[in-house]
């Protein structure tokens, strides 16, 4: 399972930094003036900004879209959010590749990040500044393209680069701006391009967009992943509403996952952290397209206040018990969405894990199951392989009971108490396997434990997508 950032004392150098810009806030007034003239410059540097972006094209040109897409929900306002996009020229082809998000002083933050043994620049970024300024974030930057992972110093100067140049078009510190990139590992953030573009982008902060800002992160995705929804706490309405982005490269402990979801109740930041841990388990970790996971994967969610409702300081506050289900269904409708748009799937396969000994041993197994490259190429070819299964269940090296597993398609059983079930209907399993959406449940027969996991099927779209990546 993904881990927070641990909430470790800052080093003497970061808290002689931050005690710095705190006691010169005084003539930030002078700066910024003297910084905005600068930075306008430069924007006419890199050519004329425009009204407002042409619409371009999303991901990765050539793509169809995936056969399992959902449509854009029509995602509203959130009280306290303002976003809009922007061209920073990062990819070869036009389209939307920066994507900042504003946020109403005192906006509370929670993250959760990959625990991959390279990491990112802005991952980095992150897990540093929330660790010591979790409660007033005022922004986020997020750029497709780049990932600014494996880029050592240069890769950390341009991050800060980036999140000061927002810093000060907004009148915050840096270390109120949070940072995400995604696309290429071991390339450098061309980061002068993207400030170039700020004063256009800032400029252009509304609270609507959600779509566009979907967009403007997308990679090798084929549509653009929202959700949202309305909870109450203490009688009080508040908004819940988030984007994603991730199609490959996806598995467990995040993936190359980037997940933003706002909300305008007032919580304070040491619960919405207890949440996003509590809720990433049954979400953004439970889902898998490939097996593999990225140096930049991050899920942050942001709590504005700006609702009316009262502020609640402890996750397990019953005022909110709709608000965790209506979070939890938020995380999981984008986490199946990632799924649903796995590079090249045809199909979206859910996995359900019973009889097992304990609540890990279910999980290992449903991950088996779920990145079996034999498992996975069997749906794809709309085959109930049975055996394969069997197979894959066997070498996740878990408690197992070979004389009781039982192996149901849907309503279809295939094998029961360890051998093929009386009633198995291969014509009737292979109409089944001809849905889009299939179920795949799995009795091993030792104990009471379950659990779920959600995958996609593996086709050749796969190899062509990846073979190709770069170009």
């Amino acid at each position: 399972m993904s881990r927070a950032p641990k909430p470790t004392a800052a080093s003497p150098g970061e808290i002689v930094g931050q005690t710095l810009e705190r006691a010169l806030d005084p003539l930030r007034s002078v700066w910024r003036s003297a910084a905005l003239r600068r930075a306008d410059r430069q924007a006419i540097q890199f050519g004329p900004s425009a009204a407002a972006p042409p619409p371009g094209a999303p991901g990765k040109p050539g793509l169809a879209i995936s056969p399992n897409a959902v449509p854009w929900p029509d995602v509203p306002p959130v009280a306290g959010v303002d976003l809009a996009v922007g061209r920073a020229g990062l990819y070869k082809h036009e389209r939307d590749d920066v994507m900042v998000m504003r946020f109403a002083e005192g906006t509370a933050c929670a993250g959760v990040f990959t625990r991959h043994g390279v990491g990112s620049a802005p991952v980095d970024w992150c897990r540093r500044h929330l660790a010591v300024g979790a409660a007033d974030v005022r922004a986020l930057v997020v750029n497709a393209g780049c990932a600014n992972s494996f880029t050592g110093r240069p890769g950390a100067d341009a991050t800060r680069r980036v999140a000061s140049a927002v810093a000060k078009r907004l009148d915050c510190r840096q270390g109120q701006v949070m940072m995400a990139s995604t696309g290429v590992i071991g390339e450098l953030l061309p980061d002068a391009r993207i400030t170039a573009r700020i004063p256009e982008i800032i400029k252009r902060l509304s609270p609507g967009g959600w779509e566009g800002a979907a967009r403007a992160i997308m990679t090798t995705d084929t549509f653009p992943k929202g959700a949202w929804a309305e909870a109450q706490i203490d009688g009080h309405p508040v908004r819940i509403a988030g984007i994603a982005k991730g199609s490959g490269m996806v598995a467990p402990d995040m993936a190359t996952i980037l997940a933003f979801v706002a909300t305008d109740a007032a919580i304070s930041s040491a619960a919405l952290q207890a949440l996003a841990r509590l809720y990433v388990h049954t979400t953004f970790n439970a889902v898998t397209v490939d097996g593999d996971r990225s140096t930049n994967d991050t899920l942050m969610l942001f709590a504005t206040g700006k609702a009316g409702a009262p502020r609640v300081g402890r996750p397990g506050d019953a005022r909110l018990t709709d608000f965790r289900a209506k979070l939890e269904a938020v995380m999981l409708d984008l986490a199946q969405q990632l799924v649903r748009d796995g590079e090249g799937a045809t199909k979206f396969v859910k996995v359900t894990i019973t009889g097992a000994g304990s609540a890990a041993s279910a999980r290992k197994i449903a991950r088996t199951v779920c990145e079996s490259p034999l498992v996975k190429t069997a749906f794809a070819g709309e085959d109930a392989n049975w055996g394969r299964i069997v197979m894959a269940v066997g070498r996740a090296d878990e408690p197992i009971s070979r004389e009781r597993i039982s192996i149901r398609f849907g309503e279809l059983w295939a094998a029961r108490d360890g051998r093929i079930a009386p009633d198995y209907s291969e014509a009737a399993m292979s109409a089944y396997m001809k849905n889009r959406e299939l179920e795949l449940s799995v009795d091993v027969g030792v104990g009471r434990a379950s659990a779920v996991m959600w995958t996609c099927d593996l086709t050749h779209g796969y190899i062509s997508i990846n073979g190709d990546y770069r170009s």
